[in-house]
């Protein structure tokens, strides 16, 4: 078996005492994990850096063998990460979570394809949240959890949507609210394509996001927590927006 893709690197972990076991983001493979024979030696250890853009190619005797890689780096974002802690924490969250909730070895075309600009956005401060926001959505709706924001879950109106129903994902007008607002999620301007999209309302949108990965994508289908990365991301962001 062997196959050649190219790929965003998820993760790696020493394996024996000169090898590595990495875990890779395809386009047409999804992730997969395999052995870098030599993945510690001076040569390619540098080149196995969380988030690194790599060719690689998979060889395996049957399908099922854990088999391995060959790798050759396409474009680091080392660089991207080093003088920024929001980069790098965000480059954890989405390492973290696709990690923890891509079933192995099943393609994602279209999250692959928001995947790799969103990386290649790391550094750029100013823009990496409201991007990194949008792809918290797409991850929600490519794992069957995406969010109906067109009309009024209650009244049916397309106007005047200021929250989210916890429950159904879907849209709520404040008229539709009513008694319940207190207990709705909210919908910034901003997750309807409107308006400039301040720090703010980027806050509110994780606020909403984060409910549905931490309550359907983490408790419903992968039965764990949530990876902390994605909270500490978070929180970063909260702290910079706070000291304006």
């Amino acid at each position: 078996m062997e196959w050649r893709d190219q790929g965003i690197l998820l993760a790696v972990r020493r394996h024996g005492e000169t090898s590595a076991i990495i875990e890779v983001f395809t386009e047409a493979h999804g992730r997969h994990a395999g052995v870098v024979r030599g993945g510690t030696s001076r040569k390619i250890a540098p080149i196995l850096q969380p988030g690194a853009q790599l060719d690689v190619t998979w060889r395996a005797r049957l399908e099922d063998h854990i088999g391995t890689f060959t790798v050759e780096p396409m474009r680091s974002r080392a660089a991207a990460v080093m003088g920024s802690r929001l980069a790098l924490a965000g480059l954890n969250a989405v390492t973290g979570l696709l990690s923890f909730c891509l079933p192995e070895r099943e393609a994602h075309p279209k999250l692959y394809g928001k995947t790799e600009p969103l990386m290649d956005l790391l550094g750029q401060d100013e823009l990496w949240p409201l991007a990194y926001l949008r792809w918290e959505l797409a991850l929600l709706d490519e794992m069957g959890f995406g969010l109906d924001l067109v009309r009024c879950a209650v009244t049916g109106a397309r106007e005047g949507l200021v929250f989210v129903s916890p429950k159904s994902g879907r849209a709520v007008s404040r008229a539709g609210a009513g008694d319940w607002a207190d207990q709705l999620l909210p919908l910034p301007p901003l997750m309807l394509g409107q308006g400039e999209a301040p720090d703010e309302e980027i806050a509110q949108g994780f606020e909403t996001t984060g409910y549905f990965l931490r309550h359907k994508l983490a408790q419903e289908l992968v039965h764990k927590p949530l990876p902390e990365a994605r909270q500490r991301f978070v929180d970063l962001f909260t702290r910079r927006m706070q000291r304006g």
